[in-house]
C-alpha cells in the first residue's frame, strides 16, 4: 500500500463520510414513509388488485428506464450534486404519489420516484466509493447499513403518523421537507471537485502477486458480468425475504401471522448486522473471501432449512441468507466502479441498472416455479444464489498487501 493509504483521514474526509451516511439515511427514509400508506391509497382510489399491482410496478419500471442516465449526469454535475438533486425529486414524487387523486397520477408519481431513486442510488454510492478511496479501506458497507436504519426510521415515522391520524398530505409534507433540508445541508460537507481522481493501480492487485488487473475488453466484459450476477444474487435473496418469507411460513408451514413475519425480520436483521461488521471483514480478509463465505452460508443455511422444513429452522435459514448476502451488492458496486478503462461512473451505473432488472424479474420467476411445483421448490433460488456467488467470487479482489 502507499503511504497515503496508511495515513489517517483528514477532517474534510471525515465530514464527507458523515455527509454520505446522511444521504444514504435520507434515501432509505424517504420512500419508506410512503410504503405503509399504500393500503390507504389503494382503498381511497378504489383500485382493483391487478391494477394496483401494475401501478406499484411503475416504481421499478422508472428505475430501469432512467438508471443508465446516472453515469452521464455524474460526469456532468458530480456525484454529490446529482445525489442531492435526485433526492429532492424523489421527495417531490413521494408527496405526489401520496396525494394522487387517480391511479394514473399515482403510477406516474411512482414512475418518477423510481427513476430518481435509481439515479440517487448510483450517485450516492459513487460518492461513497470516492470517500472510501480517500480512506484507503472499505467503508461502503457501513453506508448500506445506515440505509437500512433510514428505511426502518421512515417506516416508523409513517406508522406513528397513522397512529396519530395525520393525513397523508400533512405526514408526507413533513417528511419530505425534513429530509430535503437534511440532504441539502449534507451537500456542503461532501468532497469538492469532480469525480475523476485516479485510483492507485497498486490497490488493484491481489495478495498473491500484487499485479494490476488486465484491462482488455473481454476481461472487463467478463468482470462486469460477474459483478452483475453477484449483485443480482444478493437482491434475489433480499426479494425472497420481502416477497415470500411470510407467505411460505404461514401457508406451507402453518405458522401464525405474527410468527410468519419473523422470516423477513430475521433476514433483514441479519443483513444489517452483516453490513455493520462487513467493512472490518473485507479489510481483514478481502472481498473475495468474504463473498465466498457469504455464498456458503447462504447455500448451506437456506438449503438445510428447505431440506428439513420446520418453522424455527426456516427462520434461521432466512437469517443465514441475509447474513450471507450482506456485503454482495456493495462489493459488486465497488469493484465495478474501480474497473480500469471505463469512464467514471460507467461500471457502477451498469451494475446498478442490470441488478435492478434482475430484481424486477425475480418475483415472477419464483412465482412461476411455485405455481408449477410448490413455493418450497421456488425458494431453492436462494441456495442457488449462494452457489452462484461461490462460483463467481473469484472475480472479486483478494486482500491487498
Amino acid at each position: 500500500m502507499t503511504a497515503a493509504v496508511l495515513s489517517s483521514p483528514t477532517p474534510v474526509e471525515r465530514r464527507a463520510r458523515f455527509a454520505v451516511a446522511v444521504l444514504f439515511f435520507t434515501n432509505g427514509a424517504l420512500f419508506a414513509n410512503l410504503l405503509p400508506r399504500y393500503p390507504q391509497i389503494k382503498a381511497d382510489l378504489e383500485i382493483a388488485n391487478a391494477t394496483y399491482g401494475l401501478a406499484v410496478a411503475a416504481f421499478p419500471a422508472g428505475a430501469i428506464t432512467a438508471g443508465l442516465a446516472a453515469g452521464t449526469l455524474i460526469r456532468r454535475w458530480g456525484s454529490a450534486r446529482v445525489a442531492v438533486g435526485s433526492t429532492l425529486l424523489v421527495g417531490g414524487s413521494v408527496l405526489a404519489a401520496g396525494l394522487a387523486e387517480s391511479v394514473l397520477l399515482f403510477a406516474g408519481a411512482l414512475f418518477l420516484a423510481g427513476a430518481m431513486d435509481a439515479i440517487t442510488d448510483v450517485a450516492q454510492n459513487a460518492h461513497g466509493l470516492r470517500v472510501q478511496r480517500r480512506y484507503g479501506r472499505s467503508i461502503i458497507n457501513s453506508f448500506h447499513a445506515i440505509w437500512s436504519i433510514g428505511a426502518v426510521t421512515g417506516g416508523a415515522m409513517a406508522a406513528g403518523a397513522i397512529a396519530l391520524d395525520l393525513s397523508r398530505g400533512t405526514h408526507l409534507s413533513i417528511a419530505v421537507v425534513l429530509f430535503a433540508v437534511v440532504a441539502f445541508l449534507a451537500l456542503r460537507f461532501c468532497l469538492p471537485g469532480p469525480d475523476t481522481e485516479p485510483t492507485s493501480e497498486a490497490d488493484r492487485g491481489d495478495e498473491a502477486g500484487g499485479s494490476p488487473r488486465a484491462v482488455g475488453g473481454a476481461r472487463i466484459a467478463w468482470l462486469l458480468t460477474a459483478f452483475v450476477l453477484i449483485a443480482t444474487a444478493g437482491t434475489l435473496v433480499e426479494d425472497a425475504g420481502n416477497s415470500w418469507a411470510a407467505l411460505y411460513l404461514s401457508d406451507a408451514l402453518s405458522a401464525s401471522a405474527a410468527l410468519a413475519a419473523s422470516g423477513y425480520i430475521a433476514l433483514v436483521g441479519a443483513q444489517f448486522v452483516g453490513r455493520l461488521v462487513g467493512d472490518r471483514l473485507v479489510n481483514r480478509f478481502g472481498q473475495r473471501a468474504v463473498a465466498r463465505a457469504g455464498g456458503l452460508i447462504t447455500a448451506v443455511g437456506m438449503g438445510t432449512a428447505l431440506a428439513v422444513p420446520t418453522v424455527p429452522g426456516t427462520i434461521v435459514g432466512f437469517a443465514a441468507a441475509g447474513l450471507g448476502v450482506a456485503t454482495l451488492v456493495p462489493a459488486a458496486m465497488h469493484e465495478a466502479d474501480e474497473l480500469p478503462g471505463l469512464k467514471p461512473g460507467t461500471g457502477l451505473t451498469l451494475v446498478s441498472w442490470l441488478m435492478r432488472l434482475g430484481f424486477l424479474l425475480s418475483p415472477p420467476v419464483v412465482g412461476l416455479i411455485a405455481d408449477a411445483t410448490s413455493l418450497r421448490v421456488g425458494l431453492l433460488v436462494v441456495p442457488f444464489a449462494g452457489l452462484v456467488v461461490l462460483a463467481l467470487a473469484g472475480a472479486l479482489r483478494a486482500r491487498s498487501r
